[in-house]
């Protein structure tokens, strides 16, 4: 088994005077990747991705994700490149659907978010290319649209997915997949199937989430958490207890074909700053 990277999500749930500060730590902690959102109403995905990256020096940022429903593609392009090329080789963005809820909310939501998310990413892939772009699709259209800054170096683009169909999308569009949280570990692995048929390479990158808990009432606050989305808790729903157990639940995601681990905490993590330096100087090392 290789290691996979390790990483902390930012969730948007903590104010942005957070992000530099949790940014710089995760990177003094020895964590290979920093993960922002972009849930509405709270942050902008771009706009924490960029604060992350000036606050550090070599962390990789990912965003996870862009709602394809929220953004134009020429805008999503247009800060895309402006963030990789002002910090090359460290920033993986993704989009995704975006949660139908909340597109509907903005006026975003759309019969087919499927098919727009397959323009969307045909058109997106193109234009941080630097290839010059007229599509007049469902939902994208674009007339002669060409980016004057695309980036020197190929921007891998990750796409978000849960359900089989964008799954296989993500496979077949994107540089990486990035899973929903909370899975089980076998949701995951299934999920790693799925999106990897569909891949040029059967070593197609998968990031997945980890809801985890340590120290005293570990379990029980893993338990509270999982409810909070929509799912009950269960065996691999998240890790809970030392920096064995959460090696070993990280190792298992691993072995599912997950190349990212992010560590999601709980909306009650009493100490984010200890969980930081816990997953980095604790748990890593175990890896």
């Amino acid at each position: 088994m290789t290691s996979p990277n390790i990483g902390i999500a930012f969730v948007p749930t903590l104010p942005p005077e957070r992000l530099r500060p949790l940014a710089r730590l995760a990177e003094e902690s020895g964590l290979d990747e920093f993960w922002v959102w972009e849930d509405c109403f709270k942050e902008s995905g771009i706009a924490g991705a960029a604060i992350a990256l000036g606050a550090t020096e070599s962390i990789t940022v990912g965003l996870g994700i862009m709602p394809a429903p929220l953004r134009n593609v020429a805008l999503a392009a247009m800060e895309t490149v402006t963030v990789a090329r002002a910090f090359p080789g460290r920033f993986l963005p993704g989009i995704g659907h975006g949660v139908q809820h909340w597109m509907g909310q903005v006026g975003g939501r759309v019969a087919s978010p499927l098919t727009l998310l397959r323009e969307y990413a045909v058109a997106l892939r193109s234009l941080l290319d630097g290839e010059e772009v007229t599509t007049s699709g469902r939902y994208v259209k674009l007339d002669q649209v060409k980016l004057d800054w695309p980036t020197e170096q190929r921007l891998p683009l990750l796409i978000g997915g849960t359900g089989p169909k964008s799954l296989a999308l993500a496979g077949e569009l994107g540089d990486a997949t990035i899973l929903g949280a909370p899975l089980s570990t076998e949701e995951i692995a299934d999920s790693v199937r799925t999106t990897r048929k569909s891949a040029d390479s059967p070593d197609h990158p998968v990031v997945a989430s980890l809801i985890t808990t340590t120290g005293a009432g570990a379990q029980e606050r893993l338990d509270a958490e999982i409810p909070r989305w929509f799912r009950e808790p269960g065996p691999g729903m998240g890790g809970a207890g030392d920096a064995e157990a959460i090696a070993a639940a990280v190792r298992e995601l691993a072995d599912a074909g997950c190349t990212s681990v992010v560590i999601q905490p709980t909306q009650d993590e009493p100490d984010l700053d200890g969980l930081v330096r816990f997953i980095g100087r604790e748990v890593k090392p175990l890896l």
